[in-house]
């Protein structure tokens, strides 16, 4: 058994935070709960930690029902993205002082310190304060202080948001390794879809306090149910625009139409929303399945190895992320290419079709 949301909800005032939501996590893995900022993650995981009391609905952990158990009696753990360590206490007490609190004696306070400084690569560090400490070193004292604990239930709400890129990276690849072999049910909060990627595990899609999707992160991404969870799912914003459906020929603007087939084909005739993932629009044509656009550079933007171009083309305002670096002026009209065999359509609802 592992954590359950029962029917939860949670309002202040006359403003609803969280819609009701049932939700049940994995208990292997993480469990990342992806969303915007103010789209109700960090108040979901109070939720779970007993920090806030759901307005309606019941918590369970492992079979028992939790609701209305302060967190202090409660086995959980919570990082934040903020480094919270104590200044005045040297990096080997900051990690013991949850072990402290629960009074275990000084030789297994040491051997536990020491057992997780070392996996997190803090033993040179354990008498130095949190001040002698890059930024890096001080979230992994606060994830080392956070996994001592043993808890059944750790809290990670966008723990690596405050470090510059490298740290990131780093800390990304450790943190799969760290709970491998841990009976723990892990969430992670962030706003980010490539982190949830890499993560792997199981994602809650998040928009305005609602969870509007569940599952095997990869099957989330590859199938979202609706529109809304296929924008929170693409890190660059996903291209949307209505299209006309005839027969096995689609309709985007005057000057631009496809074939499609299989499911695209049987869908009937009408009108539907497209949406279509930057990395399947191109700068360059490489295959059968490519539908030109021409259209107007907005702006080019070169980070690392990809370009994003954004663009117009008469109603629509696009992206394109393609490898490689493509300098483009701006103003310039130039040819673009869709996989339009990639386009996923929503009905008038915002549900997918095809």
């Amino acid at each position: 058994m592992t954590l359950e949301l029962r029917n939860v909800t949670k309002c202040v005032g006359a403003e609803t935070h969280i819609h009701e939501t049932s939700l049940t996590l994995m208990d292997h893995g993480f469990n990342i709960l992806l969303g915007t900022t103010l789209s109700g993650k960090t108040t979901l995981m109070q939720l779970m930690a007993g920090l806030e009391q759901p307005t309606t609905g019941e918590v369970w952990f492992k079979g028992r029902n939790v609701t209305g158990v302060p967190v202090q009696k409660r086995n959980v753990a919570m990082v934040y993205q903020q480094f919270i360590n104590y200044a005045n206490f040297s990096v080997f007490e900051n990690i013991a002082s949850p072990l402290r609190v629960a009074r275990l004696g000084s030789a297994e306070v040491a051997a536990r310190v020491n057992e997780i400084a070392d996996l997190l690569q803090l033993t040179p560090m354990l008498q130095r304060r949190p001040s002698e400490l890059s930024g890096g070193q001080q979230q992994r004292t606060a994830l080392a202080r956070a996994l001592v604990k043993d808890s059944g239930l750790v809290l990670l709400d966008e723990p690596l948001a405050n470090l510059d890129f490298k740290l990131r990276e780093e800390l990304r690849e450790q943190l799969p390794k760290l709970f491998a072999d841990r009976a723990c049910t892990v969430v992670y909060a962030t706003t980010e879809p490539i982190e949830a990627l890499l993560l792997g595990g199981h994602t809650a899609a998040l928009h305005e306090g609602r969870v509007t999707q569940f599952g095997a992160t990869c099957d989330i991404y590859r199938r979202p149910l609706d529109l809304l969870t296929a924008q929170v799912f693409s890190e660059t914003p996903i291209n949307t625009a209505e299209v006309r459906k005839s027969g096995d020929k689609v309709t985007l603007t005057s000057d631009i139409e496809w074939n499609v087939s299989g499911a695209q084909a049987q869908l009937p005739d009408g009108t539907y929303r497209i949406g279509i993932r930057p990395h399947h629009i191109s700068p360059f044509a490489s295959s059968q399945d490519r539908t030109e656009i021409r259209g107007k550079v907005i702006i080019a933007e070169l980070s690392g190895s990809e370009s994003t171009i954004r663009f117009s083309h008469q109603s629509l305002n696009w992206v394109s992320l393609s490898k490689g670096l493509h300098s483009f002026l701006l103003g310039e009209e130039t040819a673009f290419y869709m996989s339009a065999g990639r386009c996923m359509y929503f009905n008038g609802d915002g549900k997918r079709v095809a």
